[in-house]
């Protein structure tokens, strides 16, 4: 015959949620991964929506700056971009079959 305590504690014991449920705790990470990337979203976009105001703001006054300065560039950039493409393809990672 089992006592009061054992059958209180078979009771008890039946009724207990499980130690670890993987399906609850999946769904509070994914929560927590949701809030998370919704937060890191909302800032991001607040600071490309500043930085574009100021961009929009200071525009009339870089455009005079940016065309001297392109112009004076543009020989330059245009040797390292084709001197660069050259070398990538030559290059036997660029080649190379991949397997």
């Amino acid at each position: 015959m089992t006592s009061p305590d054992e059958r209180l504690a078979a009771f008890f014991a039946a009724e207990q949620p499980p130690a670890r449920d993987p399906g609850f705790q999946a769904e509070v990470l994914a929560g927590l991964a949701r809030r998370r990337f919704l937060e890191e979203l909302s800032a991001l976009s607040g600071f490309t929506a500043v930085g574009g105001a100021v961009l929009w703001l200071v525009w009339p006054a870089l455009t005079a700056t940016l065309e001297a300065l392109g112009r004076g560039l543009a020989p330059g950039l245009i040797a390292v971009v084709v001197a660069g493409s050259v070398i990538a393809l030559s290059s036997s990672q660029v080649l190379a079959p991949r397997s």
